[in-house]
C-alpha cells in the first residue's frame, strides 16, 4: 500500500517535471513578442519628457495588448504568428498613441520608436546614433588630413573626417577624396 503510494508520487513527480519543461519551453518562445512589447513600453514611458500630459499607464498598455492578441491575424505557423503579432501590436500602438499626440511631437515619436525598436533588434549602432544626432564632438581638422578642395569647408571636413571614424564609413575619406573634381 505505502509502495504504491511511493510509486505514484514518482509518476506525479515525473509528470510535473515534464509539465514544468513544456512550460518553459513555451514560455521561452514568446520572449521575442516580450522583448518588443517591453522596449514599446519604456519608450511610452519616456514621453512624459516630452510633454508631462503623455501619461500611459500599464494597465492600458496591457489591455491594449491583449486587444492586439486577439485581433492580430492568426497563423498556423508559430514563428509567423509571432511575428505577425510584434508586428500588429507595434502599429496598434503607434496608431493609439499618435491619437493623442499634438501634431508637433507626432514625428518626435515616429523617430523614437523607431530608434528603440531598432536598438531592440541590434540594428542601429550607437555611434551612428550619435553622429546622426550630434554631428561632431572635436575638431578633426586641426591634426587630421589636409583640406582637399576649398569648396568643402572647414566644417563640412571635419564632417566628414568624423564619419570616417565609424566602422561602418571606414574607408569614406579615402574614397571622397580620390572622387573629387575641385
Amino acid at each position: 500500500s505505502s509502495k504504491e503510494v511511493s510509486d505514484d508520487i514518482n509518476q506525479k513527480k515525473i509528470s510535473a517535471r515534464s509539465t514544468e519543461e513544456n512550460i518553459d519551453i513555451a514560455r521561452e518562445s514568446y520572449r521575442p513578442v516580450a522583448y518588443r512589447t517591453a522596449v514599446l513600453f519604456f519608450c511610452i514611458v519616456e514621453l512624459t519628457n516630452i510633454d508631462p500630459m503623455y501619461q500611459y499607464s500599464l494597465q492600458w498598455f496591457q489591455k491594449l495588448f491583449t486587444i492586439a492578441i486577439d485581433q492580430s491575424p492568426k497563423n498556423d505557423d508559430f514563428a509567423q504568428r509571432l511575428e505577425i503579432l510584434k508586428d500588429f501590436f507595434t502599429e496598434s500602438l503607434y496608431q493609439n498613441i499618435c491619437r493623442g499626440l499634438f501634431e508637433k511631437d507626432k514625428t518626435l515619436f515616429s523617430f523614437a520608436l523607431c530608434t528603440r525598436i531598432l536598438k531592440g533588434d541590434n540594428k542601429l549602432d550607437d555611434g551612428q546614433l550619435r553622429y546622426l544626432l550630434i554631428g561632431p564632438t572635436s575638431d578633426m581638422v586641426e591634426h587630421g588630413p589636409e583640406l582637399p578642395a576649398e569648396w568643402i569647408g572647414k566644417p563640412r571636413w571635419n564632417e566628414i573626417l568624423t564619419l570616417a571614424t565609424l566602422p561602418a564609413f571606414h574607408g569614406f575619406v579615402e574614397s571622397f577624396t580620390s572622387n573629387i573634381s575641385a
